[in-house]
Parts: structure tokens; sequence; C-alpha cells
């Protein structure tokens, strides 16, 4: 793994455990045994690492988007949900639900690719609820966008809350967000 991809790495797990206003480039070069100007020189700004954290979710999304693409949309909506189920057994939260909350402190480049990246989410979810309903393997009485917007928050949601619970709860929350779509 290159430095570039340490720092990214790194930066990742900050963000989701402590915040993106919670460490600095000094935590990042102490973690990792190397100068600050070694991070410098990758990301002259927090604003371009973040950026790159953004870049680097949003090609794991299409990954995972072009790796089910020929799959049925009851796989395809399995498939988003194990983003969460990975996210839990980590015990973070999710990256969108992680800056969403330093949306009003980060700089505006960064609240913007967060809202694009936040809207990738929203356009493939909505995009498998359509198929689905069209190809009658879910039933749910909402528009597709909004039926997205619930299941994601749940979801969203379900990481945080669940970190105060018990892991029974989350999965409990995954299956009837689940149940919820694919007709039985």
């Amino acid at each position: 793994m290159t430095t570039r991809d340490q720092i990214i790495e790194l930066t990742d797990t900050l963000v989701r455990d402590l915040g993106y206003n919670a460490f600095s480039f000094y935590d990042i070069s102490k973690k990792l045994k190397i100068k600050n100007a070694s991070i410098h020189y990758y990301f002259p700004t927090k604003t371009d690492l973040g950026l790159a954290l953004l870049e680097t979710h949003t090609e794991r999304l299409h990954h995972l988007q072009e790796s089910v693409s020929a799959k049925d949309s009851t796989m395809k909506i399995k498939a988003f949900l194990s983003i969460y189920n990975v996210i839990h057994k980590e015990g973070r939260v999710c990256l969108v639900g992680s800056l969403a909350t330093d949306l009003k402190t980060v700089d505006t480049k960064l609240a913007k690719a967060l809202k694009i990246f936040a809207g990738e989410i929203l356009e493939w979810v909505t995009s498998i609820l359509e198929e689905g309903k069209k190809n009658k393997t879910f039933t749910f009485t909402e528009a597709p966008r909004t039926k997205a917007l619930m299941v994601i928050t749940n979801m969203l949601a379900a990481v945080q809350l669940t970190r105060l619970t018990n892991d029974r709860d989350f999965l409990t929350i995954r299956e009837n967000v689940l149940s919820g779509i694919v007709n039985q």
C-alpha cells in the first residue's frame, strides 16, 4: 500500500470513528510515523484529503454497482445492505453519516462532494427499488425515491444506534428493511 493510500485509509478510520473535525494532519503523521510534510505532499489541505476520501468511497460504490449490475433486484438491494453489515461489524458509522454531522463546518467543496456522493447512493437505491417494483419482486406503497430515503436512513441510523444497543438490534432492523421491500 502506498503512503497516499495509507493516509486515506487512516483518514477513513479517523473520520468514521471520531469525526472529520476531531483529527489533524499531526494525528495522521504520528500514527503513520511520517512527517506532516509527507501528508501535505499528497494533500495540500485537509479538504483535499477529505475529497480524496470521498473519491475512494465513490470508486468502491461504483465497483459494487458494477459487480451486481447483472443480478436481480433482491441481490442488488442485499449488496447495498451489505455495506452496512461491514460498517456495523467494524463498529463504525458510515462515511455519509459521519461527514453529514460536520457539514456546516467543512469547506464548501467538501460539502458539495458529500452531497454528490449521497446523491449517487440515493439514485442507485432508487433505481434498484424501481426495477424491483417494475418486475414485481418488490412491494411497497411509497414512491421509489421516498422508499430509498427510508431504506438509507434506517440503515444509516441502525449502525449508529446499535453501537449503543446490540448486534441483534442491527440484524432486526436490517431484516425489517428487507422484508418491507421484498415480496414474500
